[in-house]
């Protein structure tokens, strides 16, 4: 990574303009592409049933690193770790290649509001859902010519449920596929909106059982992308070290003051 932002090597879509679908590079401002799970333990529920988790706290998820996602299988729930940016199955490169076949960075995003009609997701949509753990995510204010980090939070500090959608992509003469995965995107809250024009699509317990069963209707699966309840989230600023994804530490999620008025 470089700086604050992402690296050149590293192109990010914005679903919004993904037509082909193309990738397009993009800034980590342009929409959710860090998030964390800063807890070593944590349990949720999805519908009637819990899910333990535990792995190594992590401050500073960026795409293309690994991190835990719930599915269900035929034995139940499971969690699994998951590389964030999804590769269509149809792929010719393993960084989620245009229809043509062209480099391109892999899918971090995809926008509620086009799932079934967008070729890289509208598949995984219909048959390969997920649950993408987090306990806060990150957006990016643009102030002039700089850009301040948001931390943005359940108002009790709890882990929550992204929805997610997972693909499964295998490089020719492999025996093992990559497994990758992306976070939905939605119209913001009233928390969200002043520093940015999306958020991710979290559900409630209900609603994230609904959208790992196979037998939910499509237009109901929509229904549930909405965002969350504005007294339900909280959000502080934060260091711009966030932005370099080789920091993964404590600093990434400690308020940062507000700078004191000159009048």
């Amino acid at each position: 990574m470089n700086g604050r932002f992402v690296s050149s090597r590293l192109q990010v879509c914005d679903l919004a303009r993904d037509l082909d679908p193309v990738c397009r590079p993009v800034t980590v401002a342009r929409m959710c592409g860090r998030y964390s799970l800063a807890r070593e333990q944590s349990e949720v529920r999805v519908g009637s049933e819990r899910v333990g988790h535990r792995a190594r706290a992590r401050y500073n998820i960026a795409p293309t690193q690994r991190a835990s996602v719930i599915r269900r299988t035929t034995a139940g729930l499971a969690v699994d770790e998951l590389r964030w940016g999804l590769v269509p199955r149809w792929s010719r490169g393993d960084g989620g290649g245009g229809a043509a076949g062209a480099t391109a960075g892999p899918l971090v995003n995809a926008r509620a509001e086009t799932l079934a009609g967008k070729p890289a997701f509208r598949d995984a949509f219909r048959d390969r859902r997920c649950l993408v753990l987090a306990d806060g995510f990150y957006e990016w204010q643009v102030l002039g010519r700089s850009r301040q980090p948001w931390r943005f939070t359940r108002s009790g500090g709890e882990v929550f449920l992204m929805a997610g959608l997972w693909e499964w992509w295998l490089a020719p003469g492999r025996a093992t596929p990559l497994e990758t995965f992306t976070v939905i995107t939605t119209a913001p809250n009233a928390v969200v909106a002043p520093i940015h024009d999306r958020m991710p699509a979290c559900l409630d317990p209900e609603s994230a059982a609904l959208w790992l069963d196979p037998r939910t209707p499509v237009d109901m699966l929509q229904s549930l992308l909405r965002p969350g309840p504005d007294a339900e989230w909280t959000r502080h600023r934060v260091d711009p070290i966030v932005g370099q994804a080789r920091i993964d530490d404590p600093r990434c999620i400690e308020v940062l003051p507000e700078q004191p008025s000159l009048f």
